[in-house]
């Protein structure tokens, strides 16, 4: 899938920043700018790299000034960025087209002079190359100039203000890190400039308005009249010798490969499948690989793993990487759960929450059900053995077993379900008890560990705790005046609140529910919280509904679970809707009408991805992260179930 955009998606220069691409290195670095080569958050950068993978991450080079000068003395500026103070940059008039499938291209046209602009980023190495295709068939000679804007700052810090950023010949320094440079065009050192950014889509978070970087050196390259001429640039922290035209072509080679090893056929399932390797990066601390949860701003957390992986891994044929994610996980299993966090350093794992262990299990079967791999069920059944036998128990968080076979989880100021956002003292959205969601994941646990144990005594033990869970379930989280689920069983007004979390209870390879009350659930669901660009986490006409995701952290945080609009949940409806109608080919086409909508997410935010989140009252566009895993990872898994699986 080809994504194009012309003048027409930059009338102005506001819209010229609506939209960004995103490249990543396998490392949890990234390339990130706006299609009109903007950074309009500090986020954003031509090289964001990380020198321990995945998560410390440094903003090397911040953006690029790119000008045309003529023979008559004439500066034609070509990129486009807005300043605190002075005026800004509208090199967007002189953007003829920007486009993306593998690589971000930009096309300019200025005075008879043509310029293709081109970003590659290989994989497990920092390093950008740029490549400028200049024709000139105008009458006089031009001369094109390029001055990289760095900082050399973690990323979301600013440049210091006594940071000193030096030119050598063929390298930059700062900080005690060095970024090399390799390059066709002459270099031309230059009295050090300092700039000072504004970033629109920083300040509408309640985020920092402004940023700094420097620059101390041009590249720039001549283009005689009539003549065409190659700029080459590469900037990296490992030497190497490959050039810009092979790094680009690497690139492209490798999305092209995730592509034919996914093997969906429609445009969005192929276009998703290269887009979701993009969260899937070395984690250097456990010397084995990790999924991080969205860009620009997340790390990688247990709960988004375990929710993405099947989408992100199984779904698109990268089965060695699911199996090196979950090994990951299973050796860092404690007292029955699942890491959430793993942090940098010789820091201890954090544990605070309920459904990865679990999750945990269900990947398991999920890749077993695909590789009927049962040696590696074997290698990780004692770290589910554990996790169930926690779980009973009890273990950290008040999580465990109830004598109906309920599972409780949360305590205090501990928010431990997906739902987790805390204000100071405040609990926006309390789940304290038994979440709806939890417990369809522990009755799916029990069946599948009643169906992978080889002892006939341990698999009649998980069938009989099975059952009495399915009786506890149906009795207690059943609500047939409002013909769905509870979301809590705590004793609490928060338990009839209409969310979103009780379709997992359908989508489970493992449900406890008749039929009937299944299709009366997608129903209410597709009533109450369903959009085509994601599932609401509240229903509008709940007293506690906040439309939109806006301002500064606080208020956004207590709008967060409240009825913005999450994409990821989406997933799980299309496949309980395919199930209650019996995954015949009708649904099927129906659930691909309503896909076709929001393809049109694709190409919103950031092209090729699909975001975090919504506002609630009406989702046109995207915020929070702009490419989030398990939104991915969960649209995929339907595009596999229309696409590739028979019923």
């Amino acid at each position: 899938m080809k994504w194009m955009y012309g003048k027409q998606d930059w009338k102005t220069r506001e819209r010229g920043l609506e939209n960004c691409y995103l490249m990543t290195n396998g490392l949890g670095g990234f390339s990130s700018m706006t299609m009109t080569g903007a950074v309009s958050r500090n986020d954003h950068a031509l090289l964001m790299a990380c020198t321990t993978a995945p998560n410390c991450r440094y903003n090397m080079i911040h953006r690029l000034k790119e000008e045309l000068l003529t023979e008559t003395g004439d500066v034609l500026t070509l990129s486009t960025q807005e300043f605190e103070e002075q005026t800004p940059e509208d090199g967007y008039l002189h953007l003829a087209a920007f486009s993306y499938e593998d690589t971000p291209i930009w096309r300019f046209l200025v005075n008879g002079v043509e310029i293709k602009k081109e970003i590659g980023m290989p994989q497990e190495e920092n390093t950008v190359a740029l490549r400028y295709e200049i024709k000139n068939r105008s009458s006089r000679n031009v001369e094109f100039v390029l001055t990289p804007f760095f900082q050399f700052v973690p990323k979301g810090a600013d440049l210091l203000p006594d940071q000193e950023i030096v030119f050598t010949k063929g390298a930059v320094e700062s900080e005690g890190m060095t970024l090399h440079l390799r390059t066709n065009g002459m270099i031309k050192e230059i009295a050090e400039t300092e700039e000072v950014y504004f970033y629109r889509y920083d300040v509408c978070d309640g985020r920092r308005a402004y940023g700094h970087a420097r620059a101390n050196h041009q590249i720039r390259l001549q283009a005689e009249a009539g003549k065409q001429v190659v700029l080459e640039v590469v900037y990296e922290m490992e030497p190497s010798k490959n050039s810009a035209q092979t790094i680009i072509e690497q690139t492209k080679a490798d999305r092209k490969q995730l592509e034919e090893t996914a093997g969906f056929t429609s445009e969005a399932g192929k276009m998703l499948s290269k887009s979701a390797r993009q969260f899937v990066s070395k984690r250097e601390s456990t010397g084995g690989d990790t999924i991080l949860a969205g860009y620009p701003f997340f790390e990688d957390w247990g709960r988004d793993t375990m929710i993405a992986l099947p989408g992100i891994c199984i779904s698109t044929g990268q089965f060695e990487t699911a199996k090196r994610i979950l090994r990951t996980f299973a050796q860092n299993e404690r007292d029955g759960l699942m890491p959430n966090l793993f942090p940098e350093g010789g820091n201890e794992p954090l544990y605070n929450t309920v459904d990865a262990a679990l999750l945990f299990i269900n990947c398991v079967y999920l890749y077993y059900e695909a590789t009927k791999d049962m040696e590696f069920v074997r290698e990780v059944y004692p770290v589910m053995e554990r996790i169930m036998d926690g779980y009973q128990s009890g273990t950290k968080f008040g999580i465990h077993m109830d004598t109906d076979g309920l599972i409780c989880a949360g305590e205090g100021l501990a928010q431990v379900t997906w739902m987790d956002v805390r204000v100071g003292e405040i609990l926006p959205t309390p789940r304290h008890g038994k979440p709806v969601e939890i417990n369809a994941y522990w009755y799916n646990a029990l069946k599948i560990m009643e169906t992978f144990t080889e002892e006939a005594e341990t698999s009649r033990y998980y069938a009989q705790l099975a059952e009495k869970v399915r009786d506890s379930f149906t009795e207690k989280f059943w609500m047939s005046q409002k013909n769905c689920l509870k979301d809590l069983v705590s004793g609490t007004e928060a338990d009839t609140q209409i969310r979103c979390n009780q379709i997992w209870a359908l989508s489970m390879p493992f449900t406890m529910l008749e039929p009937e009350k299944e299709r009366k659930i997608v129903e209410t669901v597709f009533e109450k919280l369903y959009t085509f660009y994601g599932m609401r986490t509240l229903e509008e006409a709940d007293p506690e509904f906040h439309p939109y995701y806006e301002g500064a952290m606080e208020k956004r945080d207590m709008a967060y679970h409240q009825g913005t609009v999450w994409t990821f949940p989406l997933g799980a409806y299309y496949l309980a809707y395919l199930k209650v109608h019996a995954y015949s080919e009708r649904a099927k086409q129906d659930v691909k009408e309503q896909l076709e909508v929001l393809e049109c997410a694709l190409k919103e935010g950031c092209i090729g991805q699909l975001p975090e989140i919504y506002d609630g009252k009406n989702p046109v566009s995207s915020k929070g992260c702009f490419a989030q895993a398990w939104s991915v990872g969960e649209l995929l898994r339907v595009y596999e179930q229309i696409e590739k699986k028979k019923k």
